[in-house]
């Protein structure tokens, strides 16, 4: 009927007075956004006396862009002998609608005059494309040249604003909107909270909504993803709570995928159940892909990853997003099986989705495989963000591989990351290869990126510390941590683990006593088992066994297996028997399978030459059918994996490790060394575990470089 109608209206007279009626027609093209019906209404105009009127001429080019038909606007445009400010007004607008907002300057330069409607189009184009900071210079021009901004320039210039996390332009921008007749206008209320969010000063954006005098569901979604992206994600909560409590607003898609991911964040299962309950009483919102994919990943983060399959396998429509939740939420169940299958089975992958399963393999160990999607990704031509280079920096850590590491590391360097924070934080993979160099023993490539990092946060601190810390590198771990007091960075509890364990290596004892203490007087900081662990640790290295004890029964928390296994250690090395004794029967009552301290004890007896304890030690072993774990160690040659067991004759090359073995074992006699033959458990390990790879690694070594070790 619409269409019959048309070309009535079409068909008719062509002896019109004036254009009114094509410019009739022409709306009704717009409102369509009807290109064929465009070009009909045109190729009538073209047979009239209005066909060079500049009037329709530049509704044409108006009604053209709006259907996306540019290259028709730019002819009719190029073709007008005669043009005026709306002419110029109506070819930015088809311009910018497009993208071509360098053309639209060209023109909008070359236009004698221009009003509010010539900056408004162009200043929206920069918006609306991304190019925020030639839209806030546009702004400043409209000012400097005594536009008065309207309504749409103001809505602009907050997303600019907002594009470009401009707090101090955005509060500029609010200044002179509070002057304006618009400054207590909905819809500029709720874009001023939009952009005070995405500059991330929610107490600015709550402020905004608390002087609305009226509020609309805009005005209260924004408000929710404020919280929801800036946090603390439970305000989120509660601003839901209060816009059910105290509006006659229904929440929408947005709002309630906003609170489940909130939800999401908080691990709140119970909320997030009771909106889920909610979302499948409604039809409309029931089949939201927005809101079934918050659904999945709340679901996915909170564990309960069946649930998120059941709404998975219940979704109209999937996206990427949908199938990147659920490989993520496989990943963190640790069902990689699973992870793995998704992945395989998606028809668009991005780069989410192959962090998410690189993530899934280095948190189960997995850090080989981990490794090889890191190479897949390289092949398949995915550009990796910083959150890749994170795991795959981590997985090179967990295996103490140096050479990928630095492999990583020029990956890194040829990507252009800076460690910095801003929009894209890059800072944490900085950290991660400070960790990482750290662990495979290389401190000067460690020290190295430290000092080029342009910033540092904590982490990048206690990475160095813990770093210095667990390579025996004492002092210098507390002489870093004296820096980084001095800089005003405050330590936690990871910071003061690697203190107390730097003390520990350079037998730092009162100085380690002083750190331990000032965790609640000078930092605030409640000591937790870890570091009672140090302490321990500490003490007994220095050989006060008792004050050991003393603070190991006298410490708030239970102690476990690793805190008496450290003071068993203690009392080995310094010959305590009494103590030793004590303590293995304590450790002995938390973990009666471990054949760690009968060992321990049963060298000690042995030590002091008491055979008959050694005897009872081991009879009541085999009485309890506690199995002494073989020793095993392992290393590298040539990209292969070697791995030795005890008393294991199955390696290929037996015969030249013995005979190696062998020959080392008389030059160390002569040199002065003799094994105590007291402690056999010991000396067999180290005999027929780890002289066995010195030897291999000796053999697999270029002859110049093992005769120099």
């Amino acid at each position: 009927m619409a269409r019959r109608g048309f070309l009535k209206q079409l068909s008719g007279d062509l002896s019109f007075v004036d254009s009114t009626p094509f410019a009739k027609l022409l709306d009704s093209c717009a409102s369509s956004k009807s290109a064929r019906h465009t070009r009909r209404v045109h190729a009538r105009i073209i047979k009239t006396q209005f066909s060079f009127e500049i009037f329709i001429q530049n509704r044409l080019i108006d009604v053209y862009g709006k259907c996306g038909c540019l290259d028709e606007a730019r002819k009719v445009f190029d073709k007008m002998p005669h043009r005026n400010i709306f002419t110029g007004n109506s070819i930015i607008c088809a311009l910018t609608k497009s993208g071509f907002l360098d053309e639209a300057v060209r023109i909008f330069e070359s236009m004698p005059d221009h009003d509010q409607c010539t900056w408004n189009s162009l200043l929206s184009g920069f918006s609306q494309h991304d190019r925020y900071e030639e839209a806030v210079e546009c702004v400043i021009n409209m000012q400097r040249q005594d536009f008065v901004l309207n309504d749409y320039s103001f809505g602009s210039a907050l997303s600019a604003c907002a594009g470009l996390r401009d707090l101090k332009m955005g509060i500029q921008i609010h200044a002179l909107i509070s002057k304006s007749p618009y400054s207590s206008d909905v819809y500029m209320g709720s874009a001023l909270i939009d952009m005070y969010s995405k500059c991330g000063s929610v107490i600015l954006a709550q402020m905004v909504f608390n002087w609305m005098e009226e509020r609309n569901i805009v005005s209260w979604n924004s408000l929710i993803s404020c919280y929801e992206q800036n946090g603390p994600a439970s305000e989120a909560l509660e601003v839901f709570l209060k816009m059910l409590d105290c509006s006659r607003i229904e929440p929408d898609e947005v709002t309630l995928a906003s609170v489940v991911s909130a939800c999401a964040s908080l691990l709140a299962i119970k909320e997030g159940l009771q909106i889920h309950a909610r979302v499948i009483k409604c039809d409309k919102l029931r089949d939201d892909l927005i809101l079934g994919n918050a659904l999945v990943d709340m679901y996915a983060k909170c564990g309960r990853i069946n649930e998120a399959r059941w709404v998975f396998d219940r979704m109209p429509i999937r996206n990427v997003v949908s199938e990147t939740s659920m490989v993520s939420g496989y990943a963190k169940a640790a069902s990689v099986e699973a992870a793995r299958l998704m992945f395989t089975k998606m028809s668009e992958r991005n780069v989410v989705s192959w962090n998410a399963l690189i993530s899934g393999y280095t948190q189960i160990g997995e850090n080989e495989e981990a490794l090889s999607l890191f190479l897949l990704l390289k092949r398949e031509s995915i550009w990796p963000t910083h959150y890749t280079f994170g795991n795959l920096l981590n997985a090179c850590a967990n295996i103490a591989d140096l050479q990928l590491g630095k492999q990583a590391h020029s990956h890194v360097v040829k990507h252009g990351f800076r460690f910095q924070n801003g929009e894209e934080p890059d800072i944490f993979v900085g950290n991660s290869l400070i960790d990482m160099y750290m662990k495979c023993g290389s401190i000067e490539d460690g020290c190295r990126v430290f000092e080029k990092m342009l910033e540092r946060d904590r982490i990048s601190w206690n990475a160095m510390i813990v770093g210095y810390a667990q390579n025996g590198y004492g002092t210098e771990a507390l002489e870093l941590f004296r820096k980084m007091l001095a800089l005003g960075e405050k330590p936690d509890h990871v910071t003061m683990i690697g203190v107390l364990c730097g003390c520990s290596h350079a037998g730092l004892v009162e100085e380690g006593r002083r750190y331990f203490y000032s965790m609640t007087e000078e930092h605030h900081l409640v000591p937790l088992k870890d570091h009672y662990t140090c302490m321990v640790d500490l003490l007994g290295r220095a050989g006060h066994l008792d004050e050991a004890k003393n603070l190991i029964e006298t410490m708030p928390m239970q102690p476990d297996a690793v805190i008496w296994g450290s003071l068993l250690g203690a009392c080995k090395l310094h010959h305590s028997i009494t103590l030793g004794k004590y303590v293995a029967e304590k450790l002995l009552e938390i973990e009666p399978m471990n054949s760690g301290p009968y060992v321990l004890l049963s060298n000690m007896y042995a030590e002091l030459g008491r055979w008959g304890d050694v005897v009872k030690i081991r009879k009541l072993m085999k009485q309890r059918g506690v199995i002494k774990q073989p020793g095993c160690s392992w290393i590298e040659v040539k990209g292969h994996v070697h791995v030795f067991l005890v008393k294991d004759k199955r390696h290929p090359k037996r015969k030249e490790i013995y005979t190696l073995l062998m020959s080392l074992t008389k030059q160390m006699k002569r040199a002065g060394y003799a094994p105590d033959s007291c402690d056999n458990e010991v000396y067999e390990e180290q005999s027929d575990s780890e002289v066995e790879h010195t030897s291999f690694y000796i053999m697999g070594m270029p002859q110049d470089v093992a005769a120099a070790i």
